[in-house]
């Protein structure tokens, strides 16, 4: 549980913050930008935090956080109860806070260079758009169903039945892997058959991913993209678009799938790190989304008329229509 001292230790040690009583509550400012901000009975933290994502935030975790009142919502400024916070929670917010209300070179200088770029808004509206053009295209779902049909209750690779599935199923999508030719060893199976003995992935749903399990999805996939799929002269990989794929078909609530057109316009690159950013990017997309319906995540992609797929692949759905295609790719 963490405390208010804890709260003054943490700020006092971040250059240029200075401690101020103003109304009989405690609060942390550089300048004259308030960045902390106790409530009068010491039970509430008021922090900078940037507004277009404190409805996911306080969705999230309920418990934890709230909305500020009325007066400071137009503020980029959040609550936390400061007893359902533990030091390393505390630290974060505390810092990420600070970080907002300083100079870019203050917060280098101190923290060194500044994490990732938070993910562009994803209002619900234009997910709901975006997933009527998708649901338009002829015969989306076949071949989705048929997977399901074929390994239920969901693909189990150690079955070589659903290794050949799963092989079918991302050529059905454009991935053009090879099958063995009479005699050949299927060095696809073999090697997916290998893979998930080495990787054993999170069912968690794409909402409530940890950054623990993020990494974990990252190297599943940057060893899956790296898997040979066939012994001929020209050797070729399975690549980044089947692994992530095929991580989808293995965990549908789990995986937001990519293509090389949304991977190279949203983040410029296709290895692991770049994948961790794209689930990062989903798992904040999912909360808003849920978050702004009010529904869980089984009912929203129902109300958006694609109950045969996830949350993930209304996700990914919307990239394909608004980059792939539009580029052409």
């Amino acid at each position: 549980m963490a405390t208010v001292e804890d709260v003054r230790r943490l700020a006092l040690a971040l250059p240029r913050t200075e401690e101020h009583l103003i109304r009989d509550r405690v609060k942390f400012r550089i300048g004259r930008i308030v960045y902390l901000a106790l409530s009068r009975d010491e039970t509430t933290l008021g922090f900078a935090f940037p507004k277009e994502e404190r409805a996911a935030l306080v969705a999230s975790e309920p418990e934890k956080f709230s909305m500020p009142r009325a007066s400071d919502l137009r503020y980029n400024w959040a609550q936390a109860s400061l007893s359902a916070l533990d030091l390393p929670e505390l630290t974060e917010l505390v810092t990420e806070a600070w970080r907002m209300c300083v100079p870019a070179r203050v917060a280098r200088a101190h923290l060194g260079p500044a994490p990732e770029p938070p993910p562009p808004p994803l209002p619900l509206a234009r997910l709901r758009a975006s997933a009527e053009v998708f649901a338009a295209y002829p015969g989306v779902d076949r071949t989705w169903l048929e997977l399901r049909e074929l390994t239920a209750p969901g693909p189990d690779l150690t079955d070589p039945g659903h290794r050949a599935a799963l092989h079918r199923w991302l050529n059905s999508w454009g991935c053009r892997l090879p099958y063995p030719r009479e005699g050949e060893p299927y060095v696809l199976g073999d090697g997916l058959a290998a893979w998930t003995a080495a990787h054993p992935l999170p069912g968690t749903h794409l909402p409530d991913l940890t950054d623990p399990e993020i990494d974990a999805l990252a190297k599943a996939y940057d060893d899956l993209a790296h898997l040979p799929a066939t012994s001929r002269t020209r050797p070729r990989t399975l690549g980044p678009t089947a692994a992530a794929k095929a991580l989808y078909a293995l965990r549908p609530h789990t995986v937001m799938p990519w293509d090389a057109a949304i991977a190279g316009e949203l983040y410029g690159a296709r290895d692991g790190a770049a994948f961790a950013r794209h689930l990062r990017t989903g798992r904040a997309w999912a909360r808003a989304v849920l978050a702004e319906s009010g529904l869980d995540a089984d009912a929203l992609v129902a109300d958006l008329g694609r109950p045969a797929v996830t949350l993930p692949k209304v996700l990914d759905e919307h990239l394909y229509v608004t980059i792939t295609r539009r580029t052409g790719r």
